[in-house]
């Protein structure tokens, strides 16, 4: 099998005070980009929201960093913090 048709994925992370419609903003986000998702858990502790979700990123339409302007712009708008970052990067930066 080649390697050169792998899945690039993503992880997305989203923390801030609950509110309504966080999880539609996102999720249409992703799917105006073409970004699937694979996995997604969302936790409310107390007021404090929280989401992962692990998303396919190999066929966005408009670029990876087009996505994470966008995420961030969102996340400004609904005073959250929004960060999308690469599995790999993710996965590295954890490793130590």
């Amino acid at each position: 099998m080649n390697n050169n048709n792998s899945h690039e994925r993503a992880v997305v992370t989203v923390l801030g005070s609950d509110k309504v419609g966080i999880v539609a903003k996102v999720t249409a986000t992703l799917a105006e980009h073409n970004a699937n998702i694979i996995d997604i858990s969302q936790t409310l502790l107390d007021d404090l929201f929280t989401m992962i979700m692990l998303v396919e990123v190999s066929d966005l339409t408009n670029g990876f960093e087009s996505l994470n302007k966008e995420l961030e712009s969102i996340g400004n708008d609904l005073e959250v913090k929004i960060m999308l970052q690469h599995e790999k990067v993710f996965r590295y930066m954890h490793r130590i």
